[in-house]
Parts: structure tokens; sequence; C-alpha cells
């Protein structure tokens, strides 16, 4: 495998991973470079015998989000009065579609460890089994785990209408 193979298959998975943890679309970029970076500083010691290319830029990606987590709880914080606003039209895409529009607002609402959680399964299309491995923790607990989480999404929803935010 290249390294360019490697980043095609697995951009949008170390993307979602990451968007869904911290819901800034302009740091989730910056964090998925640096992840793509160290990847290409490290790929001739790559070993796939002990894991997944998947597995790997995982692993890279968690540490730099702790790197990330660890640098914002120190940075300084920014005066938001006195900067300029963003236009609607500077927004990506997605933003304007309304379903992404709720399940953003969804997510915002939810903690870290929660949405880091949801990012396994649904960013990283991981297996109950392969995320309890990470958590040290049994297939049924994390699909127990599932069960409560989504229910919470649920709750958190209310009454939306989907069919509404399609048309």
């Amino acid at each position: 495998m290249t390294f360019k193979e490697l980043y095609e298959e697995n951009y949008s998975y170390i993307y979602n991973y990451i968007y869904m943890q911290i819901l800034h679309q302009q740091n989730t970029e910056d964090i998925v470079a640096d992840v793509f970076m160290k990847a290409m500083t490290h790929f001739d010691g790559y070993d796939p015998s002990m894991a997944s290319p998947k597995t790997w830029l995982c692993t890279i990606a968690r540490n730099t989000l702790v790197d990330f987590f660890r640098k914002s709880g120190r940075a300084e914080t920014v005066d938001l009065e006195n900067a300029p606003e963003v236009s609607v039209d500077d927004q990506y895409e997605f933003l304007r579609d309304p379903v992404n529009t709720e399940v953003k607002r969804i997510l915002e609402k939810l903690s870290k460890e929660e949405r880091a959680f949801l990012s396994l399964r649904y960013g990283q299309d991981m297996k109950n089994e392969q995320i309890g491995l990470l958590y040290g923790i049994n297939a049924k607990a994390v699909s127990e785990r599932y069960r409560r989480l989504l229910a919470k999404c649920r709750k958190l929803a209310g009454n939306i209408n989907i069919n509404e935010l399609l048309s």
C-alpha cells in the first residue's frame, strides 16, 4: 500500500472521527492535516502485522486530539465580541443542510466522551468487539452503552420531523 492509497482510503474516516469530537471545521481540518503529516513521516516504520492502517491512523488521530485538547485548555481566550462575523455563504455546504445542522446541534449537547464513543461506531465504522477492546469492556457492554446514548440523542432531538427537514 502506498501512502497516497492510505490517505485516499482513510481520509473521510479520520475527518469524521475528529469532527465528531470537536465539532469545529477549521480545527478538524488542521488536526487531520497534522495526523496525515505524522503518518507520512512515520509511514516507513508502519508494520501492517501490528495494526490495520485504519487502527494505526486512529491511534495517531487520538494522540493528536489529546495534544489539541491540552493546548486548547491552556490557550488564551479570544474576544469574540470584536471578531468579524462569518456570513452563511462562507460556511461549508453541509452546514446548509438542515439535517446536518440538527445533528450538529444534538452532538453539541453531548459530552466529549459521548461524542468520542459515537465517533468510533459511526465515524470509524468499528464493530462492538473492536470498541470493547479500546475501552476494556465486552461487546455486550458496548452495545448497551450505545443503546443508552442513542436514546439520549433521540430525547435531545425531541419531536423533530425528519421529513420536514428534508423538504
